[in-house]
This record gives structure tokens, C-alpha cells and sequence, in this order.
């Protein structure tokens, strides 16, 4: 009776882990989706800053959570087969999976904390520059497309403040047309407002684009750091879970 007792006690553990495993695919699943989803917004939101940027570890950080967040969704898939089959091959790969998408993550958390803590930096010795040196010139559509969105965006002008503009290339060419500060330094844009550079017409008053940037994409790398090392820390405990359910199925009689 005791035996009787002791196998009955083993399949209501495995019952027990395999249902854990279940709710846990469920959790993963979604947060796999929401990986996937930090990772898309910060390329699309704000897709166009990235040109204004000296160094691609932001931008990494988000393509390398949509990695993690794709393969989470098709990994909780895999472990829901896994869990059903009870086979120990496909809980070995359900568990590999497990171990590589936590590396990637938690490779993802680490660079955005390490890029967090030089960003204001960066931002100091480039964004200037890049935009006094870029602005408006043959080839750098794109940094000048970010340069306006940033500044209507933040409603902002200059790096750090609007006198920036007179040291750059644009406003000393002919192509600025007598502006002292770009249009998209205005309160309302309309041609050549950018002539008139007092605090009702531009951006004077309120800051350079430098500070909001910084703490733009501050917030952004929080939000890739905290979802990456929280999915992560979520992972370990489905590696526990598998681990536990691949013992209790070696132990049992085939």
C-alpha cells in the first residue's frame, strides 16, 4: 500500500510541475510579446533619432529584444509540446532554447544599462557637432529630417541652445538665406521664419535639444534594460520547472 501510495504521490507531482509549466509558457508567451514589442516601438517611435546618434549600442539593444521576443513566442510554443509529450528530448531543447533566449536578454539589459551610463556623455560631444557640421548638406537627408523632427518634437533648438546655429555650416551658406536658425526651430513653421529669432517666433526659452534627447532615450534604455532582465529573471524559474519535470520523467519506468 505504501508503494501504491509513493506512485501516486510521484504523478501528482509531475501533474503538479507539468501544470506549472503550462502557466509559466502562458507568462513567458506574453512576455515574450511584450520583448517583441519594447523592441519594435523603440526602432519605430522614434526611428529617426538614431542618425543623430555616435554609436548603434541603442539600436542594438532594441534589434536584439526583437530577436529574444520572437524566438520567446515560438519557444513557449515548443514547451506547451514539450509538457504534453513529456519526452526528455524535447524538454532538453525547450530547456536549451530557455538558456540561449536568457543569455540574449540579459546580453540586451547589460548593454542598455552600460549605454545608460555614457549616454549624456555621447550626446555632449557629438550631438552638437552633428548638427552645426551636418545640417542641410548634400548626402545627410537623414540627419537633417532628424534634426528637424527632434526640434519640433521637443520643441527645442540647438544642441544647447538656439546661438548653436550660428556656428554651423547651414547659416553661413547661401542656402540659409539670411535664417538665423533653422524653420524647424519655430513656434508655427511657416518660410522663412527662421529670419526672426526672437522668443516668440523659435524655441529660445526653452532648453537645448541636448537635455530632452538625453532623457528620451534614458527612459527608452530603462524600459529595454528592465523588460530584457525581467524576462531573464522569468526564465530562470521555467528552467527550474523544466529541470524538475525532465528528473521526474527519467525516474519514471518506461
Amino acid at each position: 500500500m505504501s508503494a501504491v501510495y509513493k506512485d501516486d504521490q510521484e504523478d501528482w507531482m509531475t501533474v503538479c510541475l507539468k501544470y506549472l509549466l503550462f502557466l509559466f509558457n502562458f507568462l513567458f508567451w506574453v512576455g515574450g510579446a511584450a520583448v517583441l514589442g519594447v523592441g519594435v516601438w523603440t526602432l519605430v517611435e522614434k526611428t529617426d533619432y538614431l542618425s543623430l546618434l555616435a554609436s548603434s549600442t541603442f539600436a542594438v539593444s532594441a534589434y536584439i529584444l526583437i530577436v529574444a521576443g520572437s524566438l520567446v513566442m515560438v519557444t513557449g510554443f515548443l514547451g506547451c509540446c514539450a509538457v504534453i509529450r513529456e519526452q526528455k528530448c524535447c524538454l532538453s531543447t525547450y530547456f536549451f532554447f530557455l538558456l540561449l533566449i536568457f543569455l540574449i536578454e540579459l546580453v540586451a539589459g547589460v548593454l542598455a544599462y552600460v549605454y545608460y551610463q555614457r549616454l549624456s556623455e555621447e550626446l555632449k560631444q557629438h550631438l552638437n557637432q552633428t548638427m552645426t557640421d551636418n545640417y542641410a548638406q548634400p548626402g545627410k537627408e537623414a540627419i537633417t529630417l532628424a534634426v528637424d523632427r527632434l526640434q519640433q518634437d521637443f520643441k527645442c533648438c540647438g544642441s544647447n541652445n538656439s546661438h548653436d546655429w550660428m556656428a554651423s555650416v547651414y547659416v553661413s551658406s547661401k542656402q540659409a538665406e539670411d535664417r538665423v536658425v533653422p524653420d524647424s526651430c519655430c513656434k508655427t513653421i511657416t518660410p522663412h521664419c527662421g529670419k526672426r529669432d526672437h522668443p516668440s517666433n523659435i524655441y529660445k526659452v526653452e532648453g537645448g535639444c541636448i537635455t530632452k534627447l538625453e532623457q528620451f532615450l534614458a527612459d527608452h534604455l530603462l524600459v529595454i534594460g528592465a523588460v530584457g532582465i525581467g524576462v531573464a529573471c522569468l526564465q530562470v524559474c521555467g528552467m527550474v520547472f523544466t529541470s524538475c519535470l525532465y528528473r521526474r520523467i527519467k525516474m519514471e519506468p518506461y
